[in-house]
C-alpha cells in the first residue's frame, strides 16, 4: 500500500474522471481516503492538546504574572517519514501498522522559559482527567550521549468527531529555548554532507556545547529564583 497516495491529486482524479484512460482500483482510492482521514484525526488531536496548553499558559500569565510557555510548535509526520520509520522497524507499510506502531505521527513541541517550567507544564497537562500518559522519557535528567536534552511524553487524548469518540496518541516534547536552539542546529548539521573525518570532532564539539547550554539554563533558573526571593517578579 502506498500511503502517500492522495485521492484528490490530479493523477488520481484524471484516472477516475476520464473514460477509458486508466482504471484505478477502487481499493487503492479507498485506502488513500482512509489515510487522509487518519491524518485529519491526528491534526485534530494536536489541536486539542494545543488548546489545553494555551489555556494553562493564559491562566498562569494572570496568576503568576509570567508565561511559562514561550512557543508551541506542532506537526504531523510526513508520509515519507512514516514509511521510512515503518521500514526501518521492519513493520508492514500499512495504515493499520502506522496507527498501531507509531506514537509520534502527531507531535507538539513546547518551548519553555526555564527548566522548572518544563516539569510544571508537564505535570499540569497530565493531571487533566482526559489525558492518559503512555510513556515518558526524560532526556533532561538523562541526556542522550550526543548531549540532546528534552522532556518527551506520549499521551492519549479523546477526540470527538461527528459519529464517534476516538482516542488519539500525541507525542509532546517540552524543552527550554536553549535546548531547542541546540537541537535545531544539531538536526541541521547532522544532515550536512562531506564532513568525513571531521565528523567525530564536530560531534564532540556539539556535545560540549550542549553541556554549556545546560549549565546556562541552570544559571538562568537560579537568577530567576533569586529575583523572586527578593520579592521581585519576572514578567513578560
Amino acid at each position: 500500500m502506498n500511503i502517500n497516495m492522495n485521492p484528490n491529486s490530479e493523477l488520481v482524479q484524471s484516472a477516475v474522471n476520464v473514460p477509458n484512460l486508466v482504471q484505478v482500483p477502487e481499493a487503492l482510492i479507498h485506502q488513500a481516503r482512509e489515510f487522509q482521514e487518519a491524518i485529519m484525526m491526528y491534526t485534530c488531536a494536536i489541536r486539542e492538546v494545543k488548546t489545553k496548553l494555551e489555556v494553562l499558559n493564559d491562566e498562569l500569565s494572570v496568576r503568576n504574572q509570567r508565561n511559562p510557555i514561550e512557543m508551541i510548535k506542532s506537526r504531523v509526520k510526513k508520509p515519507s517519514s512514516i514509511v521510512g520509520k515503518l521500514q526501518r522497524r521492519g513493520l508492514p507499510v500499512t495504515l493499520e501498522s502506522m496507527i498501531d506502531n507509531l506514537d509520534d505521527v502527531a507531535g507538539i513541541r513546547v518551548i519553555c522559559s526555564f527548566v522548572d517550567d518544563i516539569y510544571a507544564v508537564a505535570d499540569m497537562l497530565v493531571r487533566q482527567d482526559d489525558i492518559t500518559v503512555i510513556a515518558v522519557k526524560d532526556y533532561i535528567k538523562n541526556p542522550k550521549p550526543n548531549g540532546y536534552r528534552s522532556y518527551h511524553m506520549i499521551i492519549e487524548i479523546p477526540v470527538f468527531f461527528s459519529d464517534r469518540k476516538k482516542s488519539m496518541r500525541v507525542e509532546v516534547q517540552i524543552r527550554t529555548i536553549a535546548m531547542d536552539f541546540w537541537a535545531s542546529l544539531d538536526h541541521q548539521l547532522k544532515y550536512k554532507k562531506d564532513i568525513g573525518a571531521a565528523a567525530d570532532e564536530i560531534s564532540e564539539e556539539l556535545r560540549r556545547c550542549a553541556d554549556v547550554i545546560a549549565s546556562t539554563d541552570q544559571k538562568m533558573l537560579s537568577i530567576r529564583r533569586n529575583i523572586e526571593a527578593q520579592g521581585g517578579m519576572v514578567r513578560k
